[in-house]
């Protein structure tokens, strides 16, 4: 299946990829959210916000590499043919990254990650015949992925024309093959997903009207939400 890599960017990496652009500005959370992950659907924005936290918050960010799966390009063109190969790889992948995050020495502050190990199973389910997914479950349940528990979860949504948007404006190579259908399910997954997740305190995040790359100060109101949360669940949302 290739060489796995993992994408991990340490403070001072972080801290030079914002110096390049000249934007960043130092910003604080309370201690507690040590572990922070960003998750959503594709296009919802979690791997920008992530770059995004790490830059602000001076900390370590494991990110997503999908550009390394060899079988991508050839899922969004042929589904049948490779979602189960698409699928291990990626299991193999968030597997040794959930690894290097139980390692305590390799951090010694916040880790903010675009991904949780949970949503492997999302994906299986979707794209994955009976048997294809019967395979898989074995191969999960042999491999046990295991890495901490967030200390916050922040969920960004949006609609199924606006992902699509973003993901047909971002304009990837091996994302031109995705349907809208596909976009469509896979967020209707997500919701499903974490209307019922409570082993985490999680942000639900309207990303409509966001933009945390551009507008630093939609971060700076994300950011002070996330200061002044006092419920295991709330939501975030910035009227047009």
């Amino acid at each position: 299946m290739g060489v796995l890599r993992t994408l991990i960017l340490t403070p001072s990496a972080v801290s030079r990829h914002a110096g390049e652009r000249g934007d960043a500005m130092s910003a604080t959370l309370p201690e507690k959210y040590r572990y922070i992950v960003v998750e959503g659907p594709i296009g919802a924005g979690k791997t920008s916000l992530a770059r995004v936290m790490g830059e602000r918050l001076g900390s370590a960010v494991v990110l997503e590499d999908p550009d390394a799966n060899p079988f991508l390009p050839g899922f969004y063109q042929e589904r049948a043919r490779f979602a189960l190969p698409a699928q291990l790889y990626f299991l193999f992948h968030r597997a040794k990254q959930m690894r290097a995050l139980s390692q305590p020495d390799l951090f010694s502050g916040r880790v903010v990650a675009d991904f949780m190990i949970d949503k492997d199973p999302l994906f299986a389910q979707l794209t994955l015949s009976d048997d294809e997914l019967a395979l898989y479950r074995q191969v999960y349940a042999n491999l046990r992925p295991q890495g901490p528990t967030p200390d916050l979860v922040i969920y960004l949504q949006a609609s199924t024309e606006t992902l699509i948007e973003r993901v047909r404006r971002r304009g990837l190579a091996y994302e031109r093959g995705i349907s809208d259908e596909y976009l469509a399910q896979l967020a209707e997954t997500y919701a499903r997903f974490f209307y019922q997740y409570d082993a985490a305190p999680v942000l639900i995040v309207n990303s409509e009207n966001l933009n945390f790359v551009d507008q630093p100060g939609d971060f700076d109101l994300l950011l002070g939400h996330i200061a002044e949360m006092r419920g295991p669940r709330e939501f975030f949302n910035l009227g047009s």
